[in-house]
């Protein structure tokens, strides 16, 4: 598949997936395949813990727009901005003529006041500013680093639950709106992010028929993170390799090396078998990105990801699946 082509089959993409899985890399990694496509991206944090601009080296993001990666030749820009709850509604009033009340609104607590009564209204209030910035040409795609699964799961849910709690008046109005939205795989789409471990892929085929169902959006192709690259040689005692190189190792030095190529092969075989595992309980092509051995992941780690994003959407197929299938 064109790497552009599959940019574009959606102008949103929400990425989400257990905690810890690595999906708010996968997000920037994302944003900067897009880039490299000349296509301009937004990415949008809705919690503050994401840590989105740190893999950019940028200050903490806030509500205002700003550049996590600028332009350059033939690459488009990477902004980034956070959407919070207080921020959309005193957005929303403002543009609505309340600017004299709005800031007293959000500063007496009133928004926890509203959350209580209407369960779901802090989530539709990000959502719907999602929803106008897809609908605006600010950027050729908007990618939304979501919560953790579990509260991704709300998040998203959120929008059927009001329009049986608030039947009619603007919430009802905009609810409906944002639900069409994710509703339309042409213009919002949802990429799961796991592990190659039983316990996240548990939780990722859970939640996209979770997100299939109850929902109606569409799935996009599963990442697998943190792959292990398969190492071969592992079952040549560290002797015979270092005879090879005319080398001689301390018994000490042979024992720490069998114990790691031990390790590596029992992770090759966990990891084979749970990608087999995700692959028959969830049909959905895979995209598979490597472990990144580094203790702080910055631009050069998201620009490696993003390459090796592209030669993995590159070998899909033209079309591809956006249903989970049956269970």
């Amino acid at each position: 598949m064109d790497p552009g082509q599959f940019l574009r089959a959606s102008r949103v993409i929400i990425v989400a997936g257990k905690g810890g899985v690595g999906k708010t890399t996968v997000a920037a990694a994302l944003a900067r395949m897009a880039a490299r496509e000349g296509l301009s991206a937004l990415l949008v944090q809705v919690e503050q813990a994401s840590g989105l601009a740190a893999l950019f080296r940028r200050p903490p993001l806030t509500y205002v727009e700003s550049t996590l990666a600028p332009a350059a030749g033939t690459e488009a820009e990477v902004r980034g901005r956070t959407i919070t709850p207080d921020d959309a509604l005193l957005e929303y009033l403002e543009d609505h003529g309340l600017r004299r009340i709005s800031r007293r609104l959000v500063s007496t607590g009133a928004m926890d006041v509203v959350a209580t009564a209407a369960p779901g209204i802090k989530d539709i209030l990000i959502l719907g500013k999602i929803k106008a910035l897809e609908r605006s040409s600010g950027a050729d795609v908007v990618i939304v680093d979501a919560p953790a699964a579990g509260h991704a799961i709300t998040f998203l849910l959120s929008v059927r639950g009001l329009l049986d709690a608030v039947r009619v008046g603007p919430i009802n109005a905009q609810a409906r709106e944002v639900l069409d939205m994710l509703s339309d795989p042409a213009r919002c789409s949802v990429v799961l992010v796991t592990l190659p471990e039983e316990t996240p892929v548990n939780e990722l085929v859970e939640t996209a028929f979770t997100l299939e169902d109850q929902v109606g959006v569409g799935l996009g192709p599963v990442v697998v993170n943190s792959v292990y690259p398969p190492l071969s040689g592992l079952d040549t005692p560290p002797e015979t390799a270092a005879e090879a190189v005319g080398e001689v190792l301390t018994p000490a030095e042979v024992e720490a090396l069998a114990g790691a190529a031990r390790f590596r092969r029992r992770r090759q075989d966990l990891q084979r078998a749970q990608i087999a595992r995700l692959a028959e309980r969830l049909p959905l092509p895979q995209l598979r990105l490597p472990s990144v051995f580094a203790a702080d992941l910055g631009p050069a780690e998201v620009d490696l990801l993003a390459d090796t994003l592209r030669a993995e959407v590159t070998g899909l197929p033209d079309v591809v699946p956006s249903s989970a299938g049956p269970r």
